[in-house]
Protein backbone atom coordinates (compact mmCIF):
# COMPACT_ATOMS: atom_id res chain seq x y z
CA UNK A 1 0.00 0.00 0.00
CA UNK A 2 3.08 2.28 0.73
CA UNK A 3 6.10 3.42 -1.78
CA UNK A 4 8.95 1.61 -1.91
CA UNK A 5 12.70 3.09 -1.26
CA UNK A 6 12.88 6.27 -3.52
CA UNK A 7 15.65 5.60 -6.52
CA UNK A 8 18.18 8.46 -4.20
CA UNK A 9 18.08 5.71 -1.07
CA UNK A 10 18.43 2.96 -3.57
CA UNK A 11 21.66 4.13 -5.09
CA UNK A 12 24.46 1.64 -4.63
CA UNK A 13 28.12 1.77 -5.81
CA UNK A 14 27.82 -0.11 -9.22
CA UNK A 15 29.78 -2.68 -10.83
CA UNK A 16 31.26 -0.25 -13.69
CA UNK A 17 31.79 2.26 -11.26
CA UNK A 18 34.50 0.01 -9.29
CA UNK A 19 35.95 -1.06 -12.37
CA UNK A 20 36.70 2.52 -13.88
CA UNK A 21 38.20 3.15 -9.82
CA UNK A 22 40.42 0.23 -10.12
CA UNK A 23 41.23 0.77 -14.08
CA UNK A 24 42.06 4.20 -13.12
CA UNK A 25 44.49 2.95 -10.07
CA UNK A 26 46.29 0.88 -12.31
CA UNK A 27 47.05 3.70 -14.92
CA UNK A 28 47.87 5.92 -12.14
CA UNK A 29 50.64 3.39 -10.62
CA UNK A 30 52.01 2.50 -14.37
CA UNK A 31 51.92 7.07 -14.77
CA UNK A 32 53.48 7.05 -11.32
CA UNK A 33 56.21 4.52 -12.38
CA UNK A 34 56.70 5.97 -15.81
CA UNK A 35 57.54 9.46 -14.77
CA UNK A 36 59.41 8.44 -11.48
CA UNK A 37 62.02 5.88 -13.86
CA UNK A 38 62.35 8.92 -16.04
CA UNK A 39 63.27 10.87 -13.85
CA UNK A 40 65.99 8.12 -12.28
CA UNK A 41 67.32 8.44 -15.74
CA UNK A 42 67.90 11.85 -16.17
CA UNK A 43 69.83 11.90 -12.93
CA UNK A 44 72.19 9.01 -13.73
CA UNK A 45 72.38 5.22 -12.21
CA UNK A 46 71.63 5.30 -8.57
CA UNK A 47 70.46 2.10 -7.51
CA UNK A 48 69.32 3.44 -4.32
CA UNK A 49 66.81 6.06 -5.99
CA UNK A 50 66.09 3.24 -8.31
CA UNK A 51 64.90 0.78 -4.99
CA UNK A 52 62.89 3.87 -3.84
CA UNK A 53 61.07 4.20 -6.55
CA UNK A 54 60.15 0.58 -6.96
CA UNK A 55 59.27 1.52 -3.10
CA UNK A 56 57.12 4.10 -4.12
CA UNK A 57 55.60 2.58 -7.16
CA UNK A 58 54.29 -0.53 -4.85
CA UNK A 59 53.55 2.12 -2.10
CA UNK A 60 51.29 3.47 -4.90
CA UNK A 61 49.88 0.03 -5.86
CA UNK A 62 49.27 -1.14 -2.40
CA UNK A 63 47.54 2.13 -1.59
CA UNK A 64 45.05 1.62 -5.09
CA UNK A 65 44.08 -1.63 -4.29
CA UNK A 66 43.01 -0.70 -0.17
CA UNK A 67 40.97 2.19 -1.99
CA UNK A 68 39.42 -0.07 -4.02
CA UNK A 69 38.57 -2.55 -1.23
CA UNK A 70 37.41 1.13 0.74
CA UNK A 71 35.12 1.15 -2.16
CA UNK A 72 34.18 -2.23 -2.19
CA UNK A 73 33.31 -1.96 1.52
CA UNK A 74 30.97 0.58 1.09
CA UNK A 75 29.21 -1.05 -1.37
CA UNK A 76 28.61 -3.81 1.00
CA UNK A 77 27.60 -2.00 3.53
CA UNK A 78 25.36 0.49 1.35
CA UNK A 79 23.86 -2.83 -0.06
CA UNK A 80 23.16 -4.51 3.18
CA UNK A 81 21.34 -0.99 4.87
CA UNK A 82 19.12 -1.29 2.28
CA UNK A 83 18.10 -4.50 2.20
CA UNK A 84 17.57 -3.56 6.34
CA UNK A 85 15.43 -0.61 4.92
CA UNK A 86 13.46 -2.78 2.70
CA UNK A 87 12.66 -4.97 4.92
CA UNK A 88 11.50 -2.43 7.05
CA UNK A 89 9.49 -1.02 4.87
CA UNK A 90 7.46 -4.00 4.13
CA UNK A 91 7.28 -4.87 7.32
CA UNK A 92 5.05 -1.69 8.09
CA UNK A 93 3.16 -2.31 4.85
CA UNK A 94 2.16 -5.72 6.36
CA UNK A 95 1.31 -4.20 9.72
CA UNK A 96 -0.77 -1.74 7.79
CA UNK A 97 -2.00 -3.96 5.61
CA UNK A 98 -3.13 -6.19 8.33
CA UNK A 99 -5.08 -3.34 10.29
CA UNK A 100 -6.49 -1.97 7.65
CA UNK A 101 -8.03 -5.58 7.31
CA UNK A 102 -8.89 -5.46 10.86
CA UNK A 103 -10.46 -2.06 10.58
CA UNK A 104 -12.51 -3.34 7.48
CA UNK A 105 -13.97 -6.60 8.91
CA UNK A 106 -15.35 -4.35 11.82
CA UNK A 107 -16.99 -2.29 9.81
CA UNK A 108 -18.90 -5.33 8.51
CA UNK A 109 -20.18 -6.42 11.74
CA UNK A 110 -23.43 -6.52 13.13
CA UNK A 111 -22.90 -5.28 16.00
CA UNK A 112 -22.79 -1.22 16.14
CA UNK A 113 -19.84 -1.04 19.19
CA UNK A 114 -17.37 -3.23 16.71
CA UNK A 115 -18.36 -0.79 13.99
CA UNK A 116 -17.32 2.19 16.03
CA UNK A 117 -14.05 0.87 17.43
CA UNK A 118 -13.28 0.25 12.82
CA UNK A 119 -13.98 3.55 12.40
CA UNK A 120 -11.59 4.87 15.18
CA UNK A 121 -9.17 2.63 14.38
CA UNK A 122 -9.11 3.65 10.56
CA UNK A 123 -8.82 7.45 11.90
CA UNK A 124 -6.09 6.31 13.91
CA UNK A 125 -4.32 4.87 10.73
CA UNK A 126 -4.85 7.30 8.44
CA UNK A 127 -3.51 9.80 10.99
CA UNK A 128 -0.50 8.21 11.39
CA UNK A 129 0.55 6.74 7.53
CA UNK A 130 -0.76 10.11 5.26
CA UNK A 131 0.04 7.79 1.86
CA UNK A 132 -2.80 5.95 2.51
CA UNK A 133 -5.47 9.03 3.88
CA UNK A 134 -7.19 8.77 0.43
CA UNK A 135 -7.48 5.20 0.43
CA UNK A 136 -8.94 4.98 3.73
CA UNK A 137 -11.34 8.22 3.52
CA UNK A 138 -12.90 6.36 0.17
CA UNK A 139 -13.78 3.25 2.93
CA UNK A 140 -15.06 5.74 5.07
CA UNK A 141 -17.62 7.49 2.68
CA UNK A 142 -18.24 3.65 1.25
CA UNK A 143 -20.05 2.78 4.44
CA UNK A 144 -21.83 5.94 4.85
CA UNK A 145 -22.85 5.42 1.11
CA UNK A 146 -24.58 1.91 2.63
CA UNK A 147 -28.56 2.16 2.40
CA UNK A 148 -29.65 3.79 6.19
CA UNK A 149 -33.32 4.16 7.34
CA UNK A 150 -33.36 6.41 10.76
CA UNK A 151 -36.61 5.27 11.16
CA UNK A 152 -36.22 1.79 11.42
CA UNK A 153 -36.17 1.32 14.96
CA UNK A 154 -36.27 -2.61 14.69
CA UNK A 155 -33.14 -2.70 12.79
CA UNK A 156 -31.16 -0.91 15.54
CA UNK A 157 -30.91 2.63 14.03
CA UNK A 158 -30.56 4.53 16.40
CA UNK A 159 -27.05 2.79 17.41
CA UNK A 160 -26.24 2.79 13.61
CA UNK A 161 -26.96 6.35 13.38
CA UNK A 162 -23.81 6.87 16.12
CA UNK A 163 -21.75 5.03 13.99
CA UNK A 164 -22.52 7.15 11.13
CA UNK A 165 -22.19 10.74 12.70
CA UNK A 166 -18.83 9.11 14.30
CA UNK A 167 -17.88 8.23 10.71
CA UNK A 168 -18.51 11.79 9.83
CA UNK A 169 -16.80 13.53 12.46
CA UNK A 170 -13.77 11.70 11.41
CA UNK A 171 -13.86 13.34 7.88
CA UNK A 172 -14.97 16.61 9.17
CA UNK A 173 -12.65 16.76 11.98
CA UNK A 174 -9.56 16.29 9.93
CA UNK A 175 -10.75 18.38 6.72
CA UNK A 176 -10.07 21.91 8.88
CA UNK A 177 -6.62 23.78 8.05
CA UNK A 178 -6.45 25.63 11.00
CA UNK A 179 -5.24 22.33 12.87
CA UNK A 180 -2.13 21.70 11.42
CA UNK A 181 -1.47 18.53 13.10
CA UNK A 182 -5.01 17.04 12.17
CA UNK A 183 -5.60 18.51 8.82
CA UNK A 184 -5.23 16.13 5.93
CA UNK A 185 -5.05 17.61 2.80
CA UNK A 186 -6.32 17.28 -0.79
CA UNK A 187 -9.08 15.03 -0.01
CA UNK A 188 -11.26 14.04 -2.55
CA UNK A 189 -15.15 12.59 -0.91
CA UNK A 190 -17.57 10.44 -2.73
CA UNK A 191 -20.53 10.79 -0.44
CA UNK A 192 -22.39 10.17 -3.33
CA UNK A 193 -26.50 9.24 -2.28
CA UNK A 194 -25.74 9.04 1.27
CA UNK A 195 -27.65 9.58 3.78
CA UNK A 196 -26.27 12.12 5.99
CA UNK A 197 -27.23 13.48 9.62
CA UNK A 198 -26.82 16.87 11.32
CA UNK A 199 -24.25 17.40 9.33
CA UNK A 200 -21.38 19.85 11.18
CA UNK A 201 -19.45 20.43 7.54
CA UNK A 202 -17.56 23.76 8.69
CA UNK A 203 -14.55 25.31 8.25
CA UNK A 204 -13.21 22.72 5.73
CA UNK A 205 -11.31 22.71 2.50
CA UNK A 206 -11.46 19.67 0.45
CA UNK A 207 -9.97 19.41 -2.85
CA UNK A 208 -13.25 17.85 -4.74
CA UNK A 209 -16.85 16.31 -3.12
CA UNK A 210 -19.76 14.53 -4.79
CA UNK A 211 -22.99 14.48 -2.83
CA UNK A 212 -24.85 13.78 -5.95
CA UNK A 213 -28.33 12.28 -4.90
CA UNK A 214 -27.78 12.40 -1.26
CA UNK A 215 -30.19 13.29 2.05
CA UNK A 216 -29.42 15.45 4.67
CA UNK A 217 -31.81 14.86 7.54
CA UNK A 218 -31.82 17.83 10.08
CA UNK A 219 -29.09 20.88 9.96
CA UNK A 220 -26.40 20.71 6.34
CA UNK A 221 -23.95 23.07 7.95
CA UNK A 222 -21.14 24.00 5.17
CA UNK A 223 -20.41 27.59 6.81
CA UNK A 224 -17.24 29.02 5.98
CA UNK A 225 -15.73 25.59 3.50
CA UNK A 226 -13.79 26.02 0.30
CA UNK A 227 -14.43 23.37 -2.23
CA UNK A 228 -11.36 23.43 -4.40
CA UNK A 229 -11.90 21.62 -6.97
CA UNK A 230 -15.41 20.17 -7.65
CA UNK A 231 -18.43 20.88 -5.08
CA UNK A 232 -21.19 18.41 -7.03
CA UNK A 233 -25.09 18.50 -5.20
CA UNK A 234 -26.97 17.40 -7.85
CA UNK A 235 -30.67 15.65 -6.85
CA UNK A 236 -29.07 16.40 -3.27
CA UNK A 237 -32.22 16.50 -0.74
CA UNK A 238 -31.88 18.78 2.02
CA UNK A 239 -35.00 18.08 5.09
CA UNK A 240 -33.33 20.90 7.63
CA UNK A 241 -31.51 24.29 7.22
CA UNK A 242 -29.13 24.48 4.54
CA UNK A 243 -26.17 26.52 5.90
CA UNK A 244 -23.66 28.32 3.15
CA UNK A 245 -22.51 31.10 4.12
CA UNK A 246 -19.26 32.02 3.25
CA UNK A 247 -18.55 29.11 0.89
CA UNK A 248 -15.90 29.53 -1.58
CA UNK A 249 -16.69 27.21 -4.61
CA UNK A 250 -12.85 27.38 -6.51
CA UNK A 251 -12.24 25.25 -9.88
CA UNK A 252 -15.56 24.21 -11.67
CA UNK A 253 -17.59 26.14 -9.15
CA UNK A 254 -20.99 24.26 -7.96
CA UNK A 255 -23.62 22.12 -9.87
CA UNK A 256 -27.45 22.41 -7.78
CA UNK A 257 -28.89 20.74 -10.57
CA UNK A 258 -31.98 19.44 -9.01
CA UNK A 259 -31.67 19.79 -5.83
CA UNK A 260 -34.68 20.53 -3.10
CA UNK A 261 -34.71 22.92 -0.52
CA UNK A 262 -37.58 21.50 1.79
CA UNK A 263 -36.71 23.60 4.91
CA UNK A 264 -34.72 27.04 5.83
CA UNK A 265 -31.91 28.17 3.25
CA UNK A 266 -29.13 30.85 3.87
CA UNK A 267 -26.46 31.58 1.50
CA UNK A 268 -25.38 34.98 3.67
CA UNK A 269 -24.18 37.81 1.37
CA UNK A 270 -20.49 36.60 0.64
CA UNK A 271 -21.60 33.19 -1.56
CA UNK A 272 -21.65 33.09 -5.12
CA UNK A 273 -23.73 29.52 -6.51
CA UNK A 274 -25.10 28.91 -9.71
CA UNK A 275 -28.33 27.26 -8.55
CA UNK A 276 -29.83 26.41 -11.98
CA UNK A 277 -32.27 23.73 -11.77
CA UNK A 278 -33.02 23.56 -8.09
CA UNK A 279 -36.17 23.20 -6.14
CA UNK A 280 -37.30 25.10 -3.29
CA UNK A 281 -40.28 23.88 -1.17
CA UNK A 282 -43.01 26.61 -1.44
CA UNK A 283 -45.71 27.75 1.07
CA UNK A 284 -43.26 26.16 4.05
CA UNK A 285 -42.89 29.47 5.36
CA UNK A 286 -39.18 28.99 6.21
CA UNK A 287 -37.06 31.60 6.01
CA UNK A 288 -34.33 31.43 2.76
CA UNK A 289 -31.62 33.38 1.38
CA UNK A 290 -30.35 32.82 -1.88
CA UNK A 291 -27.14 34.17 -3.23
CA UNK A 292 -27.47 37.46 -4.84
CA UNK A 293 -28.89 37.24 -8.42
CA UNK A 294 -31.20 34.54 -7.92
CA UNK A 295 -34.92 33.84 -6.55
CA UNK A 296 -37.67 31.37 -6.74
CA UNK A 297 -40.47 31.13 -9.28
CA UNK A 298 -43.70 28.95 -9.41
CA UNK A 299 -42.47 25.39 -10.85
CA UNK A 300 -45.29 24.66 -13.41
CA UNK A 301 -44.68 21.22 -13.06
CA UNK A 302 -44.76 20.56 -9.13
CA UNK A 303 -47.46 21.67 -7.55
CA UNK A 304 -46.24 23.20 -3.98
CA UNK A 305 -42.65 23.65 -5.11
CA UNK A 306 -40.84 26.82 -6.31
CA UNK A 307 -37.65 26.72 -8.95
CA UNK A 308 -34.29 29.09 -9.11
CA UNK A 309 -33.86 31.00 -11.56
CA UNK A 310 -32.16 34.46 -12.48
CA UNK A 311 -33.66 37.40 -10.74
CA UNK A 312 -31.78 39.76 -13.29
Amino acid sequence: MGKPPSPDQQRVLSTRTIVAWAIGLCLLAAVSIVVLWSLLDSGGPHSSIRLDILRTAFSIVVGGGGAAGLLLAARRQRATELEIAQKGHDATETRVTELYGRAADQLGSDKAPVRLAGVLALERLAQSHPEHRQTIVDLVCAYLRMPFDPLDDAGGAAQELEVRQSAQQVLTGHLRPDDDAAFWPDVRLNLSAATLNTMTFTRCRVRSASFAGARFIGPAVFRGTTFEQVADFRNVRFTGLADFRRVTFDGEGSNFRGAAFEAEVDFGSHTSAVLTGAHAMAGSGARRKWPEGWAEDPDPDRQDWAVLVRSR
